[in-house]
């Protein structure tokens, strides 16, 4: 176990690995009390750091904040190719952690993961917060093509301001390995033609929350997400993209603690 500084938090978060079966996965941990399970989407682990420092500091929660197994250069199993076996990693790291009452909160992919781990009836998980989403199919609203986009194209799809957007190391001229390492669990379409119907299965509190100026998945597909949801609730986001954790992170928070997630 190591312990290094994060930027912007008061206290340091602990770093660990996890073996889980066949599986590494590596977590930072910022442990107070209430736990959050904070996943991030394709533009990987550093798009949700500045938000789990900040959920960490103003609600005083535990926040565990994995880096998934292929993004950020991390060891990967050729056999985890799924976005269901993922999800039954992160319940067993649960299990492992002994965690109970926990609220998974995803954005982008960390949404459609949620929602599978949701899916998965743990009785570790209380609630779960869906940030922007993919992983439904929505007729006359698809999810925006990102394989074959620049980096640069991406952040103008991902950003109400794409000018606020944090321009990668080495200036995000080539292609991102994090999204490569996206399309491995989602294959190409990035979605699953099932998941709507089954998301009428979840028997939990599900929040789901929308940037307004989305260019990737619109508003129209984040309602039809939380409408195919029994116990679900929309908000939308005013002057934010597809990354609210990243463009107004205090609104964010608001929403989430408002609605007490």
């Amino acid at each position: 176990m190591t312990t290094l500084p994060t930027a912007g938090s008061l206290r340091p978060a602990r770093t660990e690995t996890h073996t889980l079966g066949p599986v590494q996965v590596t977590v930072q941990d910022r442990d107070r009390t209430r736990p959050y399970l904070l996943l991030h989407g394709g533009g990987g682990v550093a798009t949700m750091t500045g938000f789990a420092d900040l959920l960490t500091e103003r609600t005083h929660s535990r926040v565990l904040l994995p880096t998934h197994p292929g993004f950020g250069g991390t060891p990967k199993p050729a056999g985890l190719t799924d976005v269901k076996e993922l999800a039954r990693v992160y319940v067993a790291l649960l299990d492992r952690l002994d965690l109970t009452d926990v609220t998974v909160v995803g954005n982008s992919f960390g949404g459609w993961l949620a929602a599978e781990i949701a899916l998965l009836d743990s009785p570790r998980v209380s609630g779960a917060v869906i940030i922007d989403g993919i992983g439904i199919e929505v007729d006359g609203h698809p999810l925006t093509d990102v394989s074959g986009l620049s980096p640069a194209e991406i952040r103008a799809f991902s950003f109400h301001d794409p000018s606020k957007a944090p321009v990668p190391p080495g200036g995000g001229t080539g292609p991102s390995p994090d999204v490569l390492a996206l399309i491995g669990y989602t294959g190409p379409a990035m979605s699953d033609p099932t998941l709507a119907e089954r998301l009428g299965g979840l028997h939990i509190p599900v929040h789901v929350v929308w940037g307004e100026s989305d260019g990737i998945v619109d508003p129209e597909y984040g309602k039809a997400y939380a409408a195919a949801i029994p116990l679900s609730t929309f908000t939308l986001l005013p002057r934010t993209g597809h990354l609210p954790q990243v463009e107004t992170p205090e609104e964010l928070l608001g929403a989430l603690t408002d609605l007490g997630n």
